[in-house]
């Protein structure tokens, strides 16, 4: 499971996982707006990566980001970290 810490937000982390075929599964955020973020987790289940963090950046709440754009913001980390373990 990767977890993400997240900046600017509500919620305090990100967790979630990616299976062999780039589709999001189990998403968690801890702390936040539980409704809201149970319904963002939903949406994404089972979603490529890609579409979702293309589909989520920039969206703005309190401040200059907000949960959902913290997830493409965590996607993005995933992905870095992914390429990196692949490199080695």
């Amino acid at each position: 499971m990767f977890t993400y810490s997240t900046k600017g937000t509500c919620s305090r982390q990100i967790l979630f996982n990616v299976d062999a075929e780039n589709k999001m599964h189990d998403v968690r955020f801890i702390g936040g707006c539980g409704g809201n973020l149970q319904g963002i987790a939903r949406l994404v289940e089972g979603k490529d990566i890609n579409e979702i963090e293309t589909l989520l950046a920039g969206i703005r709440c309190k401040g200059n980001t907000s949960c959902p754009d913290q997830l493409s913001k965590a996607i993005g980390e995933y992905k870095a970290a992914k390429t990196a373990e692949n490199n080695l």
